[in-house]
């Protein structure tokens, strides 16, 4: 049995302007020790399928399907037991530190937290297990960083200290959502390197969230790309980046950066923008900035079909797609 399977995930967003489907059917399983990488553009619903899967979605929303972790389905725990579960089993690592932590509580506070909480550490144990945390995760002088408030410490070492907040109980299951987004380059390379180090460690499954394919392809075992709402591409990383199948995966391929491009150069980009989801096509929610798009992709949705083991893709036109990858879709 794996320790995260996900059946038929739906989730649907309460706003002012109506139901709005940021989640539908999403189906994946993750066991122990794998890393999968979840990729798509912005509003793609990568980090609602985050918050669902802990528990942590806005009032009003409606879920529906399995969220089984170790054969429990966690959509019918009582919030108690997820409140029990959260920071333990399973964390997160939030997409900007500076909003995620508490600005009025020192450091100290906010990492000994989980561990009082969840391990029942006395006050000293927990502060000096926060030391060790900190230091493990790269802060210098950890004994005085205890003491300091969010705003106090750069960016990268924000991220870090939530970070140690994540693994301080040893999860099963990490969830990184964007976790370098408001890095520069550099430190977004020694946060990535820091999280595989531990999650190889501790023998952690985990999620990486992205937008970012090279991120996702040096750092994952599999991949899914998301795209309004539902997964359009699944298969192990090399497969993936041999066949890149799906026309959406191929236009963020093509979007972005090579060695070599001239300064005067200009990125490929993929026409149009991503669907609205509160009124989202009967057909294929790609089929406006697809360059295949036929009749048959505006009036139904194609379903996930194999191509190869654990190779998976959403499209009509797998054929022609993979005809084209050559010459480029978006050229």
């Amino acid at each position: 049995m794996p320790l995260l399977n996900v059946t038929g995930l739906s989730v649907t967003l309460s706003t002012a302007d109506g139901a709005a489907r940021a989640v539908r059917d999403m189906n994946f399983s993750l066991e122990k020790g794998e890393t999968l990488g979840i990729v798509g553009e912005s509003g793609c619903g990568k980090s609602i399928t985050a918050l669902a899967l802990m528990g942590l979605l806005p009032e009003r929303s409606e879920t529906t399907g399995k969220i089984e972790f170790n054969g429990e389905n966690l959509l019918q725990k009582p919030e108690t037991e997820m409140c029990a579960l959260r920071g333990n089993r399973m964390a997160m690592i939030f997409q900007e530190p500076m909003t995620s932590l508490n600005p009025v509580h020192t450091i100290g506070r906010q990492v000994m937290e989980p561990l009082r909480l969840h391990k029942n550490m006395t006050r000293a144990e927990a502060k000096a297990e926060a030391v060790r945390l900190l230091d493990r995760v790269g802060i210098p002088n950890p004994q005085e960083r205890l003491g300091n408030y969010p705003h106090q410490l750069s960016g990268g070492q924000r991220q870090r200290v939530m970070i140690a907040m994540a693994l301080s109980c040893s999860p099963d299951i990490l969830i990184a959502d964007e976790p370098t987004t408001a890095l520069d380059v550099t430190i977004q390379d020694q946060i990535l390197e820091l999280i595989q180090s531990l999650v190889r460690e501790e023998d952690m499954a985990l999620i990486l969230i992205s937008h970012d394919l090279g991120v996702i392809s040096e750092n994952t075992d599999r991949i899914m790309v998301m795209y309004g709402g539902a997964a359009v591409e699944t298969g192990p990383t090399e497969t993936f980046f041999e066949a890149l199948s799906h026309p959406y995966s191929q236009g963020l391929f093509a979007a972005m950066p090579k060695l070599g491009m001239g300064r005067t150069s200009r990125l490929m980009t993929i026409p149009g923008v991503v669907p609205d989801l509160i009124n989202l096509p009967s057909g294929c929610t790609f089929t406006d900035r697809c360059p295949l798009a036929t009749a048959e992709c505006r009036n139904s949705a194609p379903p996930l079909r194999q191509l190869t083991a654990g190779h998976n893709v959403a499209c009509y036109h797998l054929d022609k797609a993979r005809t084209m990858k050559a010459e480029g879709l978006f050229a």
